[in-house]
């Protein structure tokens, strides 16, 4: 094996995390860069009471979005428990680890005033066997330092006093996070261990059972290079919250975020391409990708940044790529996947394909996300204008000339040319007879004929509606504004 091992290891607690989706892309850089790369999904499911099925499948679908193709898996770490208890059996064999029956209680009664945290080691040398209430800890040794040699933070040193005798084994026979993951990457010979700075703690315990297990099982395997990924933080530079921030990756997927756009943007967050551009394609990013160059400060995830970056791919995409990538957002009955609690505002009988693609060029130059299109383009589709009662009030109802500016637009638009450029042309004259420049001119008649203030441009639209439906939608706003 010439090649990286990578494997990327979430836990199915929640939604796939953009933190965790970074750590996914990063790991899969390192895998592509060598034909030989081998890149492994393994779904780390031993805590049976936090796991959920539904997170499992949002993880793998969040992934194959993203275009994070896999050389193995997805594997349960459940399903290796044979190989946890082998490894548990050798290492209680090699004296590594000892039964505790320790209880959190016990343990503080016997420190009293000490609140050093951690365990004592009460247990160490009583000799216990396993029982109902024994669960079994590594036994760390009592002087010295250990250092995990990173490739972004450089060496880390831990001193081995502030490491106690951790748990690998309940008194179930479960076995827990540090020894079940350590076992895995030994039999998966992962190279790689590519994760997120909170887990910097957990690599000298690891690498402790690592060389453990060496000896125990008479197998050498090389211990895996490390690199802790910076955190990722909110505006207000703080660690990004599940709960208020908007971290979910299939959110920004059913917002109607570009795949491509959302992995370039990802691997902007601590890292940097050569040169000065940020849109760089994903075959430059997999070459000059390098763990070392990575920064081990915070990086900001702006939603403003992205969604603009976004916006940059949608308008770089083809006409006929646009209405293609549009589609579970304006025909969903046609695709295999649509948004979740997203609904069209239109009928699929309402609904015009032939006018959506004489559209779709106004507004692909609009948005910034996909999901934006039917709010936008709603007006063309449904039978009843969907007026912003808001913006109604304040460019028509509330406005004497909003409502002059519409009487004489009907009086004009009755015989002028209807292309574009003459129907600017003619709300320019109106809007001069009774002074107001076209920005002020044009609103009542975007509210009347749109039902918002915002949306593609104004003289195309009212092209593509055609002459009477637009001189019936004047005459109509007029009529609810009396």
């Amino acid at each position: 094996m010439t090649g990286p091992r990578v494997r990327f290891a979430p836990s199915p607690t929640g939604f796939f995390h953009v933190g965790s989706a970074r750590s996914a892309l990063f790991n899969w850089f390192i895998a592509r860069q060598s034909p030989e790369g081998f890149f492994i999904l393994r779904i780390e499911d031993t805590d049976a009471e936090r796991n959920r099925e539904e997170w499992v499948d949002g993880i793998v679908s969040a992934m194959q979005w993203l275009g994070l193709t896999l050389d193995a898996g997805p594997f349960r770490q459940s399903d290796n428990d044979a190989a946890h208890q082998a490894g548990v059996a050798a290492l209680i064999a090699s004296g590594d680890l000892y039964y505790c029956d320790c209880t959190g209680e016990m343990v503080a009664a016997r420190k009293g005033d000490n609140k050093t945290p951690g365990y004592d080691g009460f247990c160490r040398d009583r000799g216990l066997a396993k029982g109902p209430t024994t669960a079994l800890r590594f036994r760390t040794p009592d002087e010295g330092t250990i250092v995990v040699h990173d490739l972004i933070r450089g060496d880390v040193e831990f001193a081995y006093s502030v490491i106690d005798d951790f748990v690998v084994a309940k008194s179930s026979g479960a076995v827990l996070y540090a020894l079940a993951n350590v076992v895995d990457d030994r039999n998966d010979r992962i190279t790689h261990v590519i994760r997120g700075e909170e887990h910097l703690p957990n690599a000298p315990k690891q690498m402790m059972l690592w060389s453990a297990l060496n000896k125990a099982l008479g197998e050498e395997v090389a211990l895996p290079t490390y690199a802790h990924l910076p955190l990722l933080v909110n505006k207000e530079r703080k660690k990004l919250s599940k709960r208020k921030d908007p971290v979910a990756t299939e959110s920004y997927r059913d917002q109607g975020y570009l795949p491509e756009a959302f992995v370039n943007y990802l691997a902007l967050l601590g890292w940097s391409p050569r040169g000065d551009e940020e849109i760089v394609p994903l075959s430059q990013m997999i070459e000059q990708f390098r763990l070392e160059d990575v920064s081990h400060s915070p990086a900001f995830f702006d939603v403003a940044k992205l969604a603009h970056m976004n916006g940059e791919y949608i308008r770089a995409l083809s006409p006929e790529a646009f209405i293609e990538r549009s589609a579970p957002w304006v025909t969903p009955w046609k695709t295999d996947w649509k948004p979740t609690d997203r609904e069209v505002p239109w009928t699929q009988a309402e609904f015009d394909e032939v006018l959506f693609a004489k559209v779709a060029p106004l507004v692909q130059e609009r948005i910034s996300l996909l999901g934006d299109i039917p709010a936008m383009v709603s007006f063309f589709f449904l039978p009843e204008v969907p007026f912003a009662e808001a913006d109604f009030d304040k460019a028509i109802r509330n406005d004497p000339k909003g409502k002059e500016m519409l009487a004489n637009a009907i009086e004009y638009f009755t015989t002028a040319p209807w292309t574009s450029t003459d129907l600017h042309e003619a709300t320019v004259k109106v809007g001069e007879a009774i002074e107001l420049n076209l920005r002020k001119a044009q609103a009542p008649i975007r509210c009347a004929v749109t039902g918002s203030l915002v949306g593609p441009p104004l003289f195309e639209s009212l092209e593509l509606l055609g002459r009477d439906e637009v001189l019936k939608r004047l005459r109509g706003a007029l009529e609810r504004a009396a």
